[in-house]
């Protein structure tokens, strides 16, 4: 009966597209434990550093003694807690917005979204390189779906201009996880402006480590005018961030307009129809956003490993791709030859994963170096030792 899967799964393998998981035996850190074997690792969202930070621990712990350590109900029955209002409102001040909408994940926070905004009559204009639960949004909502190239502006103004649909929506990541780039974001907010569109902005890559006190990336420049700001923070204007990657812990939220926030309650299924996060979760996120504001220093810190990690890159025949981000990635093109690099530095206890298509286009096979304010400078000089012996292999 399952014979074609099971042929799918050996051409899979022999292409070596097969995904595997390993076993996390410690808890996330530049150090960690897998599989029995210990590891220095460049392959977790954990920019900050919190994921195991002892402050979070000790508020997690307090955070079920005083809520218990489930929700028990959706949000609209009975699992809306007070842990989680005080956290929306947070969150809302923290990103410039008037109201925000916690989510059990990123993947939901984007399906919901674009359910709930567009549908048969309407359309969706989508970067070619956007995350895969924005394009599975965008299919779900029944939409037209137009995409456009990565970063190009000018063919995204025509299909604008071409479009007769009733509503538009334009959908981006703003850091792109693959490529770590920064989406254009003022020129897309000019183009809503200027064809009446809403626009979507997943910054879940950005949150916690772009902009003034991590705000995220309708903060990161300090000199636009406040009429730029204001622009930014429009009501065509929906900002989706997650929690368990810079925040260290787990879940997403949409910012917005209190009009569109209020719709997604009545209308986004994957808020309505799932029960609530735990309310331990959202009191530690509190916490979580405090040292998110006040430690400019993980900031600062990681920024130093980026420069540093450039500087140790450069003489590599590999090209990183261009990158301000704790996202970086070293092309190598052939999936294959990506692979046997990715398993010859974890022969040497350096985890770096090796990302393959379909996650990234055809003939751009990459390790993805992920660097958090954890690392250590002589973490960056282990892993350039570690390439330059393989570059020369």
């Amino acid at each position: 009966m399952f014979s074609d899967l099971a042929e799918q799964l050996l051409i899979r393998e022999q292409q070596g597209l097969k995904r595997y998981r390993s076993i996390l035996e410690s808890p996330q850190s530049t150090h960690v434990t897998i599989d029995g074997h210990a590891y220095l690792s460049f392959s977790s969202n954990d920019y900050l550093g919190l994921a195991s930070h002892p402050v979070l621990v000790q508020s997690v712990c307090q955070g079920a003694q005083l809520y218990g350590v489930g929700s028990g109900a959706s949000h609209l029955v009975n699992g809306h807690s007070t842990a989680h209002h005080v956290l929306e409102e947070a969150l809302a001040q923290f990103t410039g917005f008037s109201e925000a909408l916690l989510f059990s994940t990123g993947y939901m926070a984007n399906i919901g979204v674009v359910t709930a905004l567009v549908g048969r009559n309407d359309a969706i204009f989508a970067d070619k390189l956007n995350h895969a639960s924005l394009n599975d949004a965008a299919i779900l909502s029944r939409a037209q779906l137009i995409r456009y190239p990565h970063f190009d502006l000018l063919t995204l103004e025509r299909r604008l201009i071409a479009s007769k649909a009733k509503r538009k929506l334009i959908i981006t990541d703003a850091v792109f996880s693959m490529d770590g780039d920064v989406a254009p974001v003022e020129n897309l907010v000019k183009l809503c402006n200027k064809y009446n569109a809403m626009l979507l902005l997943d910054d879940a890559h950005g949150f916690g480590v772009l902009g003034r006190n991590g705000r995220g990336i309708l903060f990161t420049s300090e000199k636009r005018r406040e009429s730029v700001r204001t622009a930014l923070h429009a009501s065509n204007i929906i900002y989706m961030a997650t929690l368990g990657k810079a925040a260290g812990v787990f879940g997403a939220f949409v910012a917005a307009s209190s009009e569109i926030i209020a719709t997604l309650i009545q209308a986004a299924k994957s808020y309505i129809y799932t029960t609530a996060s735990p309310p331990m979760l959202a009191h530690v996120l509190l916490k979580s956003l405090q040292l998110i504001e006040q430690d400019n220093w993980r900031r600062e810190r990681l920024f130093q490993l980026i420069k540093q990690l450039k500087d140790a890159m450069r003489t590599l025949r590999w090209r990183l791709l261009p990158s301000n981000t704790p996202i970086q990635p070293l092309l190598i093109g052939d999936t294959k030859e990506a692979m046997r690099i990715s398993q010859n530095l974890k022969s040497q206890g350096i985890l770096v994963p090796a990302i393959r298509p379909p996650t990234v286009p055809r003939n751009t096979a990459r390790l993805r170096i992920s660097l958090s304010a954890s690392h250590r400078d002589e973490d960056i000089a282990r892993l350039a030792s570690a390439l330059q012996n393989t570059n020369a292999a």
